[in-house]
C-alpha cells in the first residue's frame, strides 16, 4: 500500500509540475505566449522580457511553489501513509520533471530553475538559501542569468554532499534527486552555454521583442 502512495505522490507531483505558469500568467494577464518572443523558453526570465515585472514575478513564485509544495506536502503528511526520503526524492524530482516535459503543454516547457529551487528549499531551507545566494551572487556580478543558474545547479548537490550535517542529512535517494535535477538544468542550458562561450547570450535587464 505504500508504493500505491508514493505512486500516487509522485504522480500528483509531476501533473503539478506540468501546470507552466509562464503561460499561464501571461495568457491571464492579456500578454503574448513566452514561447513566442525572446528565448522562447516559458519561464519567468523570458516573461521578464515582456516588460511586466508583476507577470515575471508571479511566474517566478508559482514555478517555485509548484516544486516546494509536493515535497513540503509529503514531509507534513506523508509519515502517517509510510512515506520517507524516498518519496521526497521521487515528487521533487516528478514536479521538477513536469516543467520540463508538461504533459498540458505538449511535453513543452522551461528549463526549471525556479521549480528546482523550490524542491531544494523544500528538502531544507538551508540548502535552498545557500543555492539561491549562489545565484544572486553569480547573477549579480556576471549579469547572465544562465550562468548563475548553471553555477548554482553545479553547486547544489555538493552543498547537500558536503553540508552541516547538523542542518540536513545525507539521503542517497535525494542526492540522486539532485545530481539528476543538476544535469538536467545543464542540459537544458546547452544552448545557453554556446553563446556564453560566443558572447551573444543575453544580459539581464536587456529586452526582446515586446510582448505586450
Amino acid at each position: 500500500m505504500v508504493y500505491a502512495y508514493s505512486l500516487g505522490a509522485t504522480l500528483a507531483a509531476y501533473l503539478l509540475g506540468s501546470l507552466s505558469f509562464a503561460v499561464i500568467v501571461s495568457k491571464v494577464m492579456g500578454l503574448h505566449d513566452p514561447r513566442s518572443y525572446g528565448s522562447k523558453n516559458p519561464g519567468a526570465t523570458n516573461v521578464l522580457r515582456s516588460g511586466n515585472k508583476v507577470a515575471a514575478v508571479a511566474t517566478l513564485l508559482l514555478d517555485g511553489l509548484k516544486g516546494w509544495l509536493p515535497v513540503m506536502l509529503v514531509r507534513w503528511l506523508g509519515r502517517d501513509y509510510g512515506l520517507g526520503d524516498g518519496t521526497v526524492a521521487a515528487v521533487g524530482f516528478a514536479a521538477f520533471i513536469g516543467h520540463l516535459y508538461p504533459v498540458f503543454f505538449h511535453f513543452k516547457g522551461g528549463k526549471g530553475v525556479a521549480t528546482a529551487a523550490g524542491v531544494l528549499l523544500g528538502i531544507s531551507w538551508v540548502l535552498g538559501l545557500a543555492t539561491l545566494l549562489t545565484w544572486v551572487i553569480v547573477a549579480y556580478f556576471s549579469r547572465y542569468s544562465s550562468l548563475a543558474s548553471l553555477v548554482a545547479a553545479v553547486f547544489a548537490p555538493l552543498y547537500y554532499l558536503f553540508g552541516d550535517r547538523a542542518a540536513w542529512y545525507v539521503d542517497k535517494g535525494i542526492l540522486v534527486a539532485m545530481f539528476a535535477i543538476s544535469a538536467l538544468l545543464v542540459y537544458r542550458h546547452r544552448e545557453n552555454i554556446n553563446k556564453l562561450l560566443k558572447g551573444t547570450e543575453s544580459k539581464l535587464g536587456s529586452s526582446g521583442k515586446t510582448a505586450r
